[in-house]
């Protein structure tokens, strides 16, 4: 499997997954291979409408903040065998 099947499948995965909040401007924001594990990771950043601030509108139109989740992706099979919470640091 080359990086950029890796990163399609982390997408798709992310976005099944999430499905049913909401989720756009899905993106990639890393991506690592790891020998030892055979395994891709790849974060994934995306935003969620419900995670705007309430009072937005008083503070000015700020976009919803991302999410950043990190899948794990088997080499071997291309498949996406589990999903983290990713905190980036700006």
């Amino acid at each position: 499997m080359i990086a950029r099947e890796a990163i399609r499948v982390a997408k798709e995965y992310v976005a099944d997954v999430f499905s049913e909040e909401g989720i756009h401007n899905i993106g990639l924001e890393e991506i690592e291979y790891i020998a030892d594990g055979n395994l891709w990771m790849v974060t994934v950043g995306f935003s969620r409408d419900w995670d705007r601030p309430v009072i937005g509108g008083l503070l000015g139109d700020r976009a919803a903040p991302r999410t950043f989740k990190t899948v794990s992706i088997d080499n071997g099979s291309g498949l996406a065998i589990g999903i983290k919470n990713r905190i980036i640091q700006g």
